[in-house]
């Protein structure tokens, strides 16, 4: 069990080494010399372009200058963890979200929804391999009948994992799949259901009518569900996906964030962002292409990762 959670560790520090070279390495140039009032403008711009976004670049920022008052001949060691204390203060602050879970006998229902190419099929599948390691029975609904090839794709990893999907034609109603992928979960023994969803719809507010009316059905099948809702985030996409989450939030309240795509992001201060102004947690992380990269969220390595202080 240690060896499987160094091993999760591990895979999310090398997934943010990009954003543990270009961030640190600035930071320690920047504080480097003698510092002034002007390297904490060029502070707060830095870390602004790590994705953290205004509010929480200006929190470090103030932060930091509060410790240094008190501490004035603080080196760049005990700076970067100034950082990573305050990263994990962050990070470990109760969230804003309500937990449910399933009554004996009944399904997992997880709903995942996201925008079109954040990696919301690939991380359903990443997501339907962590459970079935765990000995679950799995069944996925291909719930975003809006694109033919998310079915596809949706059926592709399926037949991959060996595990049971439900779909219907392209064009039909969600809702409906939904009701067929609960009642068939109900039927033949699924531990977790993974409800896909449509990642575009016309505005903001066909978006909610079209969520709101998956969960009324899926509540008829299951009174409790869903569970849980997911947002998938593509970690490269910097403080849009922030926009994605608030947008989604409001449209189905959100149990947490899945951040794909986090190996192909030089930045990775979204995570503070998001968990600043939302206070939604990220609960999974993509750390690379294959099924198996993927890991629960690791506050320490996140921080560890962010900022080091070797």
């Amino acid at each position: 069990m240690f060896q499987f959670l160094k091993s999760g560790y591990e895979k999310i520090k090398s997934a943010l080494s990009k954003t543990r070279s270009a961030l640190s390495q600035r930071i320690k140039a920047l504080f480097g010399k003698p510092w002034s009032d002007e390297t904490f403008d060029q502070l707060e711009q830095i870390l602004f372009e790590a994705d953290l976004g205004t509010a929480c670049a200006t929190s470090f920022v103030d932060h930091l200058r509060s410790q240094l008052r008190t501490h004035p001949t603080s080196d760049i060691r005990e700076i970067l963890q100034i950082f990573h204390d305050k990263t994990l203060a962050i990070l470990n602050t109760p969230h804003k979200i309500e937990h449910k879970s399933p009554l004996p006998g009944e399904p997992l229902v997880v709903l995942i929804v996201g925008v079109n190419g954040s990696g919301k099929t690939t991380s359903i599948a990443k997501l339907a391999k962590r459970y079935q390691k765990e000995g679950k029975k799995v069944l996925l609904a291909a719930g975003d009948t809006f694109r033919a090839a998310a079915i596809e794709q949706l059926t592709t990893w399926a037949e991959r994992l060996g595990v049971d999907i439900v779909k219907a034609s392209p064009g039909s109603d969600p809702s409906a799949v939904a009701f067929d992928a609960l009642t068939a979960a109900k039927s033949r023994g699924a531990d977790v259901v993974f409800i896909d969803t449509a990642g575009r719809l016309q505005n903001k507010t066909d978006l909610m009518k079209e969520l709101e009316k998956i969960k009324r059905t899926l509540a008829k099948v299951i009174p409790s569900a869903p569970h849980e809702t997911l947002l998938v985030l593509d970690a490269t996409t910097g403080q849009n996906a922030v926009d994605q989450a608030a947008i989604f939030n409001e449209a189905t309240p959100l149990s947490g964030i899945v951040l794909a795509k986090l190996d192909g992001s030089a930045k990775g201060g979204i995570v503070l962002s998001i968990y600043q102004q939302l206070g939604i947690p990220v609960r999974w992380v993509g750390t690379g292409e294959q099924a198996d990269d993927f890991e629960p969220f690791d506050p320490i390595a996140y921080a560890d990762s962010l900022f080091p202080a070797d």
